[in-house]
């Protein structure tokens, strides 16, 4: 049986609390513990238990008789309670989207370790010193409702006129992984950072304001509360098969193409985890042909590794999506070592 929190949070949000973990860290822990805690960004749990999470640590139990616990917050939020524990470890792996997983591991919370399969992942999906690996691959986007907005903006200066004023929302950059994304692509669509946060500056007059939940903005959409948010591919998508007012899109500047780039899920082996063999055990069963082929089926993602080639319905769908967007790398060097100063300079330019 797989024991989680309740999801209060998208890629971003307040961390779930109601988890029980062991009170020992992982000096005292039995190493034949039956057991292994997940710490990890929401959107791979589904709402209804019909997630990806759910089948993967489902089967993953029953082939092995571990137990998952689970603890879901947003990206920053998980790192920064794995920062508090150091000294006494709870977490055995992080799953985290970018920059956070870098974040994670240039401030030694993780542990080399190379699961099995691995070698199908492509490089820039994983550390080149083997302290993380993404298990399911993503893309940022946007969402409008489709009823009360049949057609999606378009581009980043359509997102400006008045009638999305209290009508648009997008999730804290520096807490919310989503959030921090769209600072990532303003910046690159824009030119850099002085002209991104002059456009971010405007569109402030639009904003509802902050949120640390990327999740909760999906529903508001659907309900029409809001007409456009931020978010990412995989977790819109599995959403929007229960909210059927979403849809998915990708901005563009005015004149340009609309552009994305890939947000995956990247999971890691804590350092002085308390379970350490049990992580690796639960690494190796993510990546495994079997738990990558329901990716999409299941989860509505993209699996990581490249030889797996999803034909299911979904897989079908979500190809279709990214049909003709133009998709770029951000340097992620870089946002890792200043992504305190951007962050600096978007609460300035939106008086956050």
């Amino acid at each position: 049986m797989v024991t989680y929190a309740k999801p209060v949070a998208a890629v971003t949000g307040a961390l779930a609390l109601a988890v029980t973990l062991t009170a020992c860290g992982g000096s005292s822990a039995a190493s034949d513990e039956k057991v292994v805690t997940v710490y990890s960004a929401d959107g791979l749990k589904g709402e209804k238990g019909d997630g990806w999470y759910d089948k993967v640590f489902a089967d993953f139990e029953k082939e092995t008789g571990i137990k998952v616990k689970y603890v879901e917050g947003g990206s920053g939020e998980m790192v920064q309670r794995a920062l508090r524990e150091k000294s006494n470890t709870q977490a055995d792996i992080i799953v985290t989207l970018p920059p956070f997983i870098q974040q994670a591991g240039s401030k030694g919370l993780l542990q080399k370790y190379t699961p099995k399969g691995a070698d199908q992942v492509d490089g820039g999906d994983k550390a080149a010193d083997g302290s993380w690996t993404s298990v399911v691959n993503n893309y940022f986007g946007f969402i409008h409702n489709k009823k009360e907005l049949p057609e999606a903006p378009g581009t980043w200066e359509a997102l400006l006129d008045g009638k999305y004023e209290n009508k648009l929302q997008y999730s804290t950059p520096g807490v919310a992984g989503d959030g921090t994304a769209v600072l990532i692509k303003a910046m690159h669509d824009f030119g850099g950072q002085a002209p991104a946060m002059e456009y971010l500056k405007k569109l402030q007059a639009n904003n509802v304001g902050p949120s640390s939940s990327t999740s909760k903005l999906a529903p508001k959409v659907d309900k029409g509360e809001l007409l456009v948010a931020n978010g990412d591919v995989q977790m819109n998508f599995a959403q929007a098969k229960s909210m059927p007012n979403l849809a998915i899109w990708f901005p563009a500047k005015e004149g340009g193409k609309p552009t994305t780039f890939a947000l995956p899920y990247a999971a890691g082996l804590v350092d002085k985890a308390p379970h350490t063999e049990n992580g690796k055990k639960l690494l190796d069963f993510m990546l495994s042909e079997g738990a990558q082929r329901e990716v999409s089926a299941v989860g509505g993602g993209f699996p990581a590794r490249k030889d797996i080639k999803a034909t299911d319905a979904n897989a079908i769908e979500l190809a279709r999506l990214i049909d003709g967007v133009e998709i770029f790398e951000p340097d992620w060097a870089d946002i890792d070592e200043n992504l305190t100063s951007y962050v600096d300079a978007w609460k300035s330019a939106t008086g956050s």
